[in-house]
């Protein structure tokens, strides 16, 4: 019993993570006048399911992440791209 509870703590705890931003940079507001600092980008995206329009700030080099389908977005990897 002591094992399956521990695996059951690990898989929540591995999708809690998986949940989190990836990089603290990934600054989102609901105001859309935010502005870029030096070497960074302002990402701007209409979710499709719920209309509503989120913005972020982005380093100039990293992508901007959107996943429609659970109202995510996020700032990249200059590796891994959206992954």
């Amino acid at each position: 019993m002591t094992r399956a509870c521990l695996l059951l703590g690990l898989t929540i705890a591995a999708g809690a993570l998986a949940l989190t931003p990836a990089t603290p940079e990934a600054q989102q507001s609901k105001n859309p006048t935010v502005k870029a600092g030096k070497g960074e980008k302002v990402c701007r995206v209409k979710l499709q399911y719920t209309g509503q329009v989120r913005t972020w700030v982005c380093q100039k080099d990293q992508p901007c992440c959107v996943w429609h389908e659970i109202n995510y977005v996020k700032c990249g990897s200059t590796t891994f791209g959206c992954l």
